[in-house]
């Protein structure tokens, strides 16, 4: 299975409907990638499902989602929340 920084980056562009290239660490998720709010509820739910297993449920709430403003934020994020590469 892909590690983390891919898998995220399949559910950008997927959801976003951007080029693999514009996908960089650094990107801006609003202003860079094009998001706008319901976008980033949608993104959200599909990280939450991606990364979810029976284990380890993964839940972004809303004031969460607020913070996370760069690819980069939502990789770290993640591994907060104690999501490894698989």
């Amino acid at each position: 299975m892909a590690d983390i920084w891919g898998r995220l980056k399949g559910i950008i562009v997927e959801r976003l409907g951007v080029d693999e290239g514009e996908v960089v660490a650094s990107a801006h998720l609003i202003d860079d990638l094009g998001a706008d709010s319901i976008e980033l509820v949608e993104l959200a739910m599909a990280v939450e499902e991606e990364f979810s297993t029976p284990d380890h449920r993964v839940e972004i709430p809303d004031d969460d989602l607020a913070e996370l403003v760069t690819v980069q934020d939502v990789v770290g994020y993640l591994g907060d929340l104690g999501v490894g590469d698989n």
